[in-house]
C-alpha cells in the first residue's frame, strides 16, 4: 500500500482491469456506462461491483470484484479523522402537533383564568361591577320631622306673580283663611297694575288674586283669590319663640316655587328697616334665622317644629348686590313676627288699611351718647300725645322699654310697633340727673303724628 493520498486503489488479484488492446469497443462501452451510471445513479461500492460483474458476464471475461473507484478530490485527508454524519432530520407525527397544539390551548385558558382571578380580586374596580340592591327599607319620617312638616304646610304656600309699570316680581304668600285670603309682603305686590296679581297654587293652578289691603309700615298685604276650602295656615305665637328653636322656610326664591329650607332662630327683636324710598320705610322687630332666605322668599312662612307659623319672610342680610341684580343669602333672614302679622291681617281683611301704636315724641339723630334722646325743644314731645300725658319732657334720654336696653332710635321704634295702640309699656328714663321708670299707653298713628326722627341740620 502507499502511502499517497491520492495513489489508485490496488485491484483485487493484483490484475488490472484494464482490457486488452484493440477492444475499443468494450472500452468505450465501459467508459460510456460508467459515466452514465455516475451521472444517473449515485456512486455506490454496491452498484460498480455489479456493473463490473454484468461486463464481465457478458463478454465472458473474469472480472474480480474491486472496490468503487474513488476521486481524488472525493478522499479524505489520512490525517484528518471521519466526521460523524449528521442526524437525519426526521419529520413530526401530527398526533404530536395535536398534542402540542391543545397543551397550549390549555395552558392559554388557565393562564386568562388566573389572570382574571387575580384581577378581579386586587385590580381597580370596574364601573361595570353591580351596586348593592336597595334593600327596600322605608325610610322613618315620624310627626314633626321636616319631611313631614313640609308635606303639610306646602299645599297652603303659593307663588306670587305682580306686574308693574316698571316689569315684574315674584314672590310667596300663604293661605291664612279658607276662604281665599292670603298673607304676604307689601313690597311683593307693591304697584300691582290694577291691584291684581297672579296666584301660583302648589297643584300647579293658576288663580288670579285682588289686592285688598297693605301697609308699608309693616311690609304686609292681604291678596284674595275666589275660591273657597282651602288649607289655611295657623299662626303661633311669636312670644313664645326662643333662640335655637327650629326653623323652617318655604317659598319661591328665584321662582323655584315650593321650595324648602331649614336652619333654627338665631336671634330676637332684630331692629330691621326696609323699604325701597317710595313710600315710608317700614320697621320691623324681626326674628333673625340662618334658614336660607332668597330673593322670591319675601311674603312666605317661616314654620316652627309644630307646623305653626312664627313670622313672616321679609328681608335678608347680604354682603352686596346691585338695582339689578339682588345677592343671595348669606345665613342672615329675618322676619316679621307671626303676633304682628296676625294683628295687621285681621285691620287690612276688615279695614283695607292698618295702624300702628306711637307714644308721641321725635328723636334726636343728632345724639350719639347713651340711650336715645328726644329733640330738645317744644316739637321734641307731642302736645296731648301719650308721652306728654305720662310725664316725658324734651330733652329727657330713653335707656330702657320693658327692662330692655335700647341704644338706636330704630331699636325703640320697632320695639314700639310691635305693640298695638292700646298696650302699656315701661320706659326707662333719664331727666337731669335722675332716672325713674314711666309707663305709657300707645296711641295710634291714626290720632297722633307718627313718630320719626328729627332731621339732620347738615341736610
Amino acid at each position: 500500500m502507499t502511502d499517497s493520498p491520492f495513489a489508485p486503489p490496488t485491484p483485487v488479484g493484483g490484475q488490472s482491469p484494464r482490457p486488452e488492446a484493440g477492444d475499443d469497443s468494450q472500452q468505450s462501452s465501459s467508459v460510456v456506462t460508467e459515466a452514465s451510471t455516475r451521472e444517473e445513479v449515485a456512486p455506490t461500492a454496491d452498484a460498480g461491483m455489479a456493473a463490473d460483474a454484468a461486463a464481465g458476464s457478458q463478454y465472458g471475461t473474469e472480472v474480480a470484484t474491486a472496490q468503487p473507484e474513488t476521486f481524488p478530490w472525493e478522499m479524505p485527508p489520512a490525517d484528518v479523522p471521519p466526521v460523524a454524519p449528521k442526524a437525519p432530520v426526521g419529520r413530526v407525527r401530527k398526533r404530536t402537533v395535536a398534542a402540542i397544539c391543545v397543551g397550549a390551548l390549555a395552558l392559554g385558558i388557565l393562564g386568562g383564568a388566573g389572570g382574571a382571578w387575580a384581577y378581579n380580586e386586587w385590580g381597580p374596580s370596574s364601573s361595570s361591577v353591580a351596586l348593592p340592591a336597595v334593600n327596600g327599607t322605608s325610610v322613618d319620617r315620624p310627626e314633626g320631622s321636616v319631611a313631614s312638616i313640609a308635606a303639610a304646610v306646602m299645599p297652603s304656600v303659593v307663588s306670587i306673580e305682580t306686574a308693574t309699570a316698571q316689569g315684574s316680581a315674584t314672590g310667596t304668600g300663604f293661605v291664612i283663611r279658607e276662604d281665599g285670603y292670603i298673607l304676604t309682603n307689601n313690597h311683593v305686590v307693591d304697584g300691582a297694575n290694577n291691584d291684581t296679581v297672579k296666584v301660583l297654587k302648589s297643584d300647579g293652578s293658576i288663580e288670579e288674586g285682588k289686592v285688598i289691603g297693605t301697609t308699608p309700615e309693616y311690609d304686609l298685604a292681604v291678596v284674595k283669590i275666589d275660591e273657597k276650602g282651602l288649607s289655611p295656615l295657623v299662626l303661633g305665637d311669636s312670644d313664645q319663640v326662643v333662640v335655637g328653636d327650629a326653623a323652617i322656610a318655604v317659598g319661591s326664591p328665584l321662582g323655584l316655587d315650593s321650595t324648602v329650607t331649614t336652619g333654627i332662630i338665631s336671634a330676637l327683636h332684630r331692629p330691621v328697616t326696609a323699604g325701597d324710598g317710595t313710600q315710608a320705610p317700614a320697621y320691623i322687630d324681626a326674628i333673625q334665622t340662618d334658614a336660607a332666605i332668597n330673593p322670591g322668599n319675601s311674603g312666605g312662612p317661616l314654620i316652627n317644629s309644630a307646623g305653626e307659623v312664627i313670622g313672616i319672610n321679609s328681608a335678608i342680610a347680604s354682603l352686596g348686590g346691585s338695582a339689578t341684580q339682588q345677592a343671595g343669602s348669606v345665613g342672615l333672614g329675618f322676619a316679621i313676627t307671626s303676633n304682628q302679622a296676625r294683628r295687621t291681617a285681621e285691620q287690612l281683611i276688615n279695614d283695607g288699611e292698618a295702624t300702628f301704636p306711637v307714644i308721641g315724641v321725635l328723636l334726636d339723630e343728632r345724639y350719639n351718647g347713651e340711650g336715645i334722646k328726644v329733640v330738645d325743644d317744644s316739637s321734641g314731645v307731642i302736645a296731648d300725645g301719650p308721652s306728654a300725658a305720662a310725664g316725658i319732657e324734651p330733652g329727657d334720654i330713653i335707656t330702657q322699654i320693658d327692662g330692655r336696653p335700647v341704644t338706636r332710635s330704630d331699636e325703640l321704634v320697632v320695639a314700639i310697633r310691635a305693640k298695638a295702640p292700646g298696650d302699656d309699656v315701661v320706659l326707662t328714663v333719664k331727666q337731669g340727673d335722675s332716672t325713674k321708670e314711666v309707663t305709657v299707653t300707645l296711641g295710634s298713628n291714626s290720632e297722633v303724628n307718627v313718630d320719626e326722627p328729627a332731621p339732620n341740620p347738615s341736610e
